[in-house]
């Protein structure tokens, strides 16, 4: 079966377009990533790292029901295992929101915040521990270019 030109372009500008609406909702919580800077990048250029954590943000806003290892979960916050765990307890805490890093924290991100600290506080509630570190890393240390917070126990 052949497909004449006008119907191939229609086609063509059917499938443009509705790739454009499926971006456009899977990233219209995501904050502003530059993927290309024409002149230079000067911190601009979306890195790897940064890459990850577009993608991490919209997995967890829109497809949280497949990210794996869940152990807590609420409207703001979902905590899972770490994958490759640094201590007996390894779990990694993360908003329902996208948010870079503690540096780029702003009003609307507080009840995001409380959220997660008070879910950190349950799970060290439920399994007593008193040895613990609760951390997080700047821009240039996060693998992942999301915030997150790394619960380790011994």
């Amino acid at each position: 079966m052949i497909i004449s030109k006008p119907k191939f372009t229609i086609f063509i500008i059917i499938f443009l377009g509705l790739g454009i609406l499926i971006g456009g909702y899977l990233f219209h919580k995501t904050q502003p990533r530059s993927i290309i800077a024409l002149n230079s990048c000067n911190n601009t250029c979306l890195r790897p790292n940064d890459l990850a954590g577009l993608l991490v943000s919209v997995g967890i806003q829109n497809t949280p029901g497949l990210v794996p290892n869940v152990v807590k979960e609420t409207d703001k916050t979902i905590v899972i295992k770490h994958p490759f765990p640094e201590a007996k307890i390894h779990y990694v805490i993360i908003p329902k929101k996208d948010i870079k890093n503690i540096g780029s924290i702003t009003p609307e991100d507080e009840p995001y915040l409380q959220d997660m600290f008070a879910v950190a506080a349950e799970i060290i509630q439920e399994q007593h521990l008193t040895k613990y570190k609760l951390i997080t890393n700047g821009p240039d240390y996060q693998q992942v270019t999301y915030l997150h917070f790394h619960l380790l126990a011994d």
